[in-house]
C-alpha cells in the first residue's frame, strides 16, 4: 500500500501537511480569479486568461504545497496512478451511505477486509485487525 506502516511516520506527515493547505481549483475558482484581476486592473475587462497573465483552465485540480513545493492533483493524475480510465460517473446525494451496496467493495478494495471496522491513519485499527486473524 502507498502509505505502508513500514515506512514510518513520513507519509503520514506529508499527507497531513498536504491536506491542511489543499484547496479545490475548479471552474468557479478560475472565474473568481479572473474577476479579481479585473477588479485590480479594469483594463483587463473582456480579455482572455492568457492576456491577463493567468494559466489556462484545463481541469478541476486539488492544489496544495509540501515543503514549499506546489503540488497539483487532477482526475487524470489519479486515474494514471490507479491505472484506470479517467472517465466515469459520480452520484451525489446518496440517502443512506451506511447501507450502501458499495461499502463492502470499498472495504475490500482499500483494506482487504469485508468486515466494517474503525480506521485510523489510513489503516484498520489494531483491535479490529487482531480479530480478523483469529
Amino acid at each position: 500500500m502507498f502509505f505502508s506502516p513500514s515506512n514510518g511516520p513520513t507519509y503520514e506527515y506529508l499527507v497531513r501537511h498536504f491536506w491542511v493547505r489543499a484547496h479545490v481549483y475548479d471552474k468557479k475558482a478560475a472565474q473568481l480569479k479572473m474577476e479579481e484581476k479585473v477588479l485590480i486592473d479594469p483594463s483587463f475587462a473582456g480579455k482572455s486568461r492568457e492576456e491577463m497573465g493567468l494559466e489556462p483552465f484545463v481541469d478541476t485540480e486539488i492544489k496544495s504545497s509540501i515543503m514549499g513545493i506546489p503540488v497539483f492533483i487532477s482526475q487524470a493524475v489519479i486515474a494514471c496512478v490507479i491505472r484506470r480510465a479517467s472517465e466515469g460517473s459520480f452520484k451525489d446525494g446518496l440517502d443512506n451511505n451506511k447501507k450502501s451496496p458499495w461499502n463492502e467493495v470499498v472495504h475490500l478494495t482499500m483494506f482487504n477486509n469485508k468486515k466494517k471496522c474503525a480506521y485510523n491513519n489510513l489503516s484498520i485499527g489494531k483491535e479490529d485487525a487482531s480479530e480478523d486473524t483469529k
